[in-house]
């Protein structure tokens, strides 16, 4: 992540986005992304949008599968209804 980010216009989202979907890597959480965190507020019935810090440590119980997370987070906007879990 670290060498990547340093080639002047790479930040960590294009970095995550291929080492999710070009990588193949099962345990990323791109935690500044916005469909994740609307996914996440959307699942868990939120006012408000979670920081990307509060997103990350809740990510933690969804280790090693981050990445399987993200995409369902994702998809959860897609649904119709307002709440997806209790």
């Amino acid at each position: 992540m670290k060498r990547l980010t340093s080639v002047r216009g790479i930040g960590p989202w294009t970095v995550e986005m291929l080492l999710i979907f070009r990588l193949g890597r099962p345990d990323v959480l791109p935690s500044t992304d916005l469909g994740i965190r609307k996914g996440f507020a959307r699942v868990y019935g939120l006012e408000q949008l979670p920081t990307p810090a509060e997103l990350i440590d809740y990510g933690d119980l969804w280790r090693p599968y981050r990445s399987v997370a993200s995409w369902y987070l994702w998809r959860a906007l897609e649904m119709e209804g307002e709440v997806l879990l209790p």
